[in-house]
């Protein structure tokens, strides 16, 4: 490749020989990237939106799915740091991909696009659009996602000054399909909140190239502002410096395949068919640290910009989370109230399986369910330990965390559900039958955890010192035990 020097290639493994706890230990606990195969034999997607010369089935696209109105980038065309976009619907996007001319009615000249225009259909939510067809099954591999389970329940971020009802697909989750023609591609970026993502391909090649979190500076300009566009151009090394002395990771995706790509890992993607894939990016207890470090940093940088009206702003702090909700998805109150959620959801479902350890028995051993929701404890805790000394939480600031409301609010037996079926998905482990009454019903041991959470949980000091409490009393469990 030119210009850039191309070090390594990516490991691809056979997906149904490894186990999830190989893949955490190999991959996600160390960050790294991996190919899995073997994952996509039974998935609908890949019978319905393929023919029989495994090339995309547009008419089937057309048929049952035209109505859509999707996200299309003009692959040859830059705005800021990214391709332009325009929006039409999912039969005028295949139509202009076939070469045939566009109407204008509702897309006004075709929005700039000519025949030439190399389309690129990207981040539409399929999954949230067509509740009832199933595309696909998430791996068990990737199903830990903290970020769409949340998403299924709860809004991440409702600013009343900026929230608007018909947004509600754009937002909703981050479960995606992208389609596009050969020679297509996607721009240098590191995925929203740092996120961990995967990538299948239902048909076509992608080939990738990778950069390591270590060598992610050398992609950015002398004031680690702007970041390389596409590294395949003139890259001045005047304003890059350090881009020359980056190493690359390169990999071809080929179809039937579910690339792993880790936090912070910056990428660029170019397919080299006509290629449809499904993507979801997600974070969990392993790399939840890399999503507040991205926050840290966007919020310091916002914060940085505006310094200036400081003294004559009467809310300067909340200008501040309201720009970093603006830039990053979330700022620091919604992460935090995201984080507290998914405590008191880890905490009854670990306090139902003590509780009914007796009667699942039979069923096989919760011990590895119950680690696992220990675990998770655990790395939210080392997260609030990291916010307690944040400004927003600081007692002048108004923050105040109401939970109360929570046990009512059937959304949240809903989160509970998916937390136990993720871990059943993991360990292998059948104990949601047995768990499903207690939390639908919220017996009264179970209204006590939620009772107990809400009086004693308000800000990021508190969490900390809840999670030690029950962590601490789990132990002495495990100890009498």
């Amino acid at each position: 490749m030119m210009g850039i020097e191309i070090c390594g290639e990516i490991d691809k493994v056979n997906g149904k020989g490894l186990s999830y706890k190989e893949f955490v230990e190999r991959y996600m606990e160390k960050n790294k990237p991996v190919v899995l195969t073997g994952l996509m034999d039974d998935w609908k997607a890949c019978s319905d939106w393929v023919d029989e010369n495994g090339q995309p089935n547009l008419s089937f696209f057309s048929t049952h799915f035209g109505k859509s109105r999707v996200q299309v980038a003009d692959c040859g065309t830059r705005e800021f740091t990214d391709q332009k976009r325009v929006e039409m619907s999912v039969s005028e996007f295949i139509d202009q991909w076939c070469k045939e001319p566009i109407p204008e009615n509702g897309l006004g000249s075709n929005n700039g696009l000519t025949d030439e225009s190399v389309l690129y259909l990207k981040d539409w939510h399929f999954v949230k659009e067509y509740l009832n067809y199933t595309a696909y099954s998430t791996p068990h591999f990737v199903c830990d996602d903290w970020l769409n389970l949340y998403l299924d329940s709860y809004r991440m971020h409702r600013d009343p000054d900026s929230y608007q009802e018909n947004d509600e697909i754009s937002c909703s989750d981050y479960r995606f399909v992208y389609m596009g023609a050969k020679g297509s591609w996607t721009p240098l970026h590191a995925d929203v909140f740092r996120s961990y993502s995967w990538s299948a391909n239902v048909c076509g090649k992608k080939q990738w190239f990778l950069l390591p979190p270590s060598q992610s500076h050398l992609v950015f300009d002398r004031n680690m502002k702007a970041c390389v566009y596409n590294i395949f151009d003139d890259i001045s090394e005047n304003l890059f410096p350090g881009f020359k002395k980056a190493t690359w990771l390169e990999c071809i995706q080929e179809p039937n395949e579910i690339i792993f790509v880790p936090s912070g890992w910056y990428h660029q993607v170019h397919n080299l068919d006509d290629t449809i894939s499904i993507n979801h990016n997600w974070f969990n207890s392993y790399n939840l640290c890399w999503v507040l470090d991205l926050m840290l940093r966007d919020y310091n940088e916002a914060k940085e910009y505006i310094e200036d009206i400081r003294d004559i702003c009467d809310d300067f702090e909340g200008l501040c989370q309201r720009n970093l909700a603006a830039n990053t998805g979330m700022n620091f109150y919604d992460f935090f109230i995201f984080l507290a959620r998914f405590s008191l959801a880890n905490s009854v479902v670990l306090d139902i399986l003590v509780r009914d350890a007796e009667n699942i028995a039979g069923t096989g051993s919760t011990f590895p369910i119950i680690q696992q929701l220990v675990q998770n404890l655990s790395s939210i805790q080392q997260i609030a330990l990291k916010m307690k000394s944040l400004e927003c939480f600081s007692g002048d600031q108004g923050f105040v965390l109401d939970l109360v409301e929570t046990h009512k609010n059937p959304m949240f037996s809903k989160l509970c559900y998916s937390l136990i079926q993720i871990c059943e998905s993991i360990h292998n482990r059948q104990v949601l039958s047995l768990c499903s009454k207690t939390v639908a019903t919220q017996d009264s041991c179970t209204l006590i955890v939620i009772q107990n959470f809400c009086d004693a949980v308000s800000s990021p000091q508190d969490l900390v010192k809840y999670i030690d409490a029950v962590l601490t009393e789990h132990t002495s469990l495990e100890s009498s035990e």
